[in-house]
């Protein structure tokens, strides 16, 4: 059958129209000619998991998946950050007193952004406690207004945000209400933190692992991203 939904497994180091092409071709082996196919919603190349796609007519109704909630499960690592907010950026090393502005920054319910959480530094240790990085992890929960990052897929006048900034262009990405419904820590082993987030559709993890290390005072970014769910459709009844 030509018009079908099909839950992909994304492994890493392949993009979601490289996954659209490949099934196109398998499917277009398969029933003789020219098969369409098309994605509900990107994944990053580093990030695996769950990747919708639609084929024949079903393509039609790609909207109505684009606006689905989705489950991710993040890994961070603290006192650095990444130019992408991802492995494939240039790594530095978080400065102290670094800016909201240079790893993103958040609005709570209109309100400013949780102000960053040094009282730890007094001791020797550059490893947040974990009940402060609970407490900073539970202020995140809620609606919140995420810029999304400067590499991404977002259009800008008509052009990709992330070939506007390879270019090194200067252009502003406007900010969007989101929700966080939750977020767990699945384990903290300084400077590895482990999460998972069940958000809104137009969430950017990457946005949140930064907003998450700036108001830590530590820095983040995302070392790895697997999209576990996507409304009621779950990764583990994917193929490949």
């Amino acid at each position: 059958m030509e018009d079908q939904i099909i839950l992909v497994d994304k492994p890493a180091g392949i993009s979601s129209f490289g996954m659209v092409a490949k099934v196109r071709k398998q499917l277009s082996t398969e029933f003789g000619h020219k098969v369409k196919v098309g994605h509900t919603g990107t994944l990053d190349p580093f990030a695996t998991g769950l990747l919708i796609l639609l084929t024949g007519k079903m393509t039609k109704k790609s909207n109505e998946f684009l606006k689905l909630d989705k489950v991710y499960e993040a890994t961070l690592k603290l006192g650095y950050i990444s130019s992408t907010g991802d492995p494939e950026g240039e790594i530095t090393k978080y400065p102290k007193g670094g800016s909201k502005e240079s790893v993103g920054g958040h609005d709570r319910d209109g309100r400013s952004a949780p102000p960053v959480t040094t009282g730890w530094r007094d001791s020797v240790s550059e490893e947040p406690p974990l009940d402060i990085v609970k407490s900073i992890i539970s202020s995140f929960i809620g609606k919140i207004t995420q810029t999304p990052p400067r590499f991404s897929a977002i259009k800008i006048n008509g052009q990709r945000a992330y070939k506007l900034a390879r270019q090194g262009k200067d252009f502003k990405i406007p900010s969007r209400e989101v929700t966080i419904y939750d977020i767990k820590i699945l384990s903290y082993d300084y400077p590895e933190l482990k999460i998972r987030c069940h958000v809104s559709s137009g969430t950017y993890i990457r946005t949140l692992a930064e907003d998450i290390g700036q108001a830590l005072g530590t820095g983040a970014y995302l070392t790895a991203l697997r999209r576990t769910k996507i409304d009621e459709y779950d990764v583990k009844n994917a193929i490949m």
